[in-house]
């Protein structure tokens, strides 16, 4: 593991005295609520083996800043790639026309913190590039040897370290350094001309060391080539309205995509949201609780510090099925009398924040999951969720499982395929029926889309019951 904690900062490295910066960052701001300069340098790097040789390798360098003027319900932006004095003046005059006029009075400065969430980990340059393509290569035989049935192996890795910087209106500096890694297998096997593939991964913020050792890159691919029999021997799904078992973890993502969207403070300030306006009322059956959680140590979504600032936090959003807050950024926490809950994010320097999720959660119950399956007379156990699609305005959603089983009698019967789950996140809520006391977070391999931009994010969840939730399926 490589200390990173020595980089300069951003400005130094341009050779910006940190007063200069602060010069044009006041200016640019006299008589607007709030902003901020980011800076930002990125090192990525991503190596994929696939049917036997290094498919592709990449490295990317990125650095720019952006500088935010916010006024009122207005927000001027500007960004560059380089970064100099210049470049920041220049910025600075066509963020400030967001002002137009406007006399507003400074947001109070995000509250100091000494949490530290992450090492200054290198994942990109604290294993050489020859030992992980060896590593690759070595996840590729292992799979090929483990099972007979093995015909094509996909093996990849992921790294980045960014270094963020925020020099605020009051002078503070502000700096995090981010690593965030990931490991993924993909295996394919063939049985009588039937090919069916299993994927596993897991990820956070660290370097490779805690994903590479040989007990965990082998647990990774016995549980793609698992994944891969199971559906070899899946038959088509039925379709119709039925109950379903949702297994813990991964398939937070549910929760994540139809809810979780629609608790960000940006879409309920516009009133957007199915959850628009709704604080103190009963969303949720009784005992759901959801939370966002950015303050998890090393995990995936997790931030030290959100993308103004602001430190991230345990948020709660429902408790007990009565819904009591939203996950906010400065802006909209400031139009909506809220404090910022520390989630306001972005992609890159080149883009300006918002609400975002960091790790979305539904807490656990005491049910075991056992029991759900055992009091349930038709029915489907969906253990994993894939792709799907979402109107993150009213939570309506269709969701793939890529392993799910049938429940018959009280029991998980046959492997199906094509099972597609059809609903709305809200209608869900309310039709959870049981909580499960196996909570747990997905391994780390969360992307979140929204507005064009992507980060990384976490979800869990403990095994939950649903009753009369529409299953779609190729068999009637």
């Amino acid at each position: 593991m490589t200390a990173v904690s020595s980089l300069p900062t951003l400005l130094d490295a341009a050779g910006i005295d940190l007063s200069q910066a602060s010069a044009v960052l006041e200016d640019a701001l006299h008589g607007a609520d709030d902003g901020e300069l980011f800076l930002e340098r990125s090192e990525s790097e991503g190596l994929v083996f696939d049917d036997g040789r290094m498919k592709s390798a990449s490295f990317d360098t990125t650095e720019g800043f952006g500088l935010r003027v916010v006024a009122g319900e207005t927000a001027g932006y500007a960004h560059a790639s380089e970064v100099s004095l210049t470049a920041l003046r220049r910025a600075a005059d066509a963020a400030k026309l967001a002002k137009r006029g406007y006399s507003g009075t400074a947001a109070q400065a995000p509250r100091a913190t000494n949490q530290k969430l992450y090492a200054d980990a290198d994942p990109v340059g604290g294993l050489a590039f020859s030992a992980k393509a060896a590593l690759l290569q070595e996840i590729d035989a292992f799979a090929r040897t483990r099972d007979s049935e093995v015909v094509q192996v996909s093996v990849s890795i992921t790294g980045e370290r960014r270094q963020i910087e925020i020099l605020r209106a009051d002078g503070r500096f502000l700096r995090d350094i981010r690593p965030l890694a990931r490991l993924n297998v993909s295996v394919t096997l063939e049985r009588g001309g039937r090919r069916e593939t299993g994927t596993s991964g897991a990820g956070g913020r660290a370097a490779f060391d805690v994903w590479i050792t040989p007990d965990s890159w082998k647990a990774q691919v016995d549980e793609a080539i698992r994944i891969a029999k199971v559906n070899l021997e899946a038959v088509a799904c039925p379709a119709g309205e039925m109950e379903v078992v949702l297994g813990a973890g991964w398939n937070g993502v549910l929760l994540h995509e139809a809810v979780g969207h629609g608790l960000e403070g940006d879409f309920n300030r516009k009133g957007l949201s199915t959850f628009s306006g709704r604080v103190g009322e009963q969303v949720a059956a009784r005992g759901v609780t959801v939370f966002d959680d950015g303050a998890i140590p090393d995990r995936r979504g997790s931030l030290t510090l959100d993308d103004e600032g602001t430190p991230t936090e345990r948020t709660v959003l429902i408790e007990d099925g009565i819904l009591v807050g939203y996950m906010h950024d400065r802006m909209s926490a400031r139009l909506m009398g809220a404090q910022p809950t520390g989630n306001g994010r972005r992609q890159s320097y080149a883009y300006p924040p918002m609400p975002r999720m960091t790790n979305t959660a539904m807490l656990g119950g005491d049910t075991p999951r056992a029991e759900m399956i055992k009091e349930t007379k038709r029915g489907l156990y969906c253990a994993n969720l894939g792709g799907g699609q979402v109107d993150i305005t009213n939570g309506k959603f269709v969701f793939q499982c890529t392993e799910a089983y049938l429940i018959e009698d009280g029991r998980i019967t046959t492997p199906v395929k094509g099972a597609t789950l059809i609903g709305d996140g809200p209608t869900a809520l309310t039709r959870i029926t049981a909580i499960g006391n196996d909570f747990a977070f997905d391994p780390g391999i969360g992307v979140c889309g929204k507005a064009g931009q992507g980060v990384p994010v976490g979800v869990g969840q403990p095994s939950v019951k649903l009753a009369g939730l529409t299953v779609g399926g190729a068999a009637i």
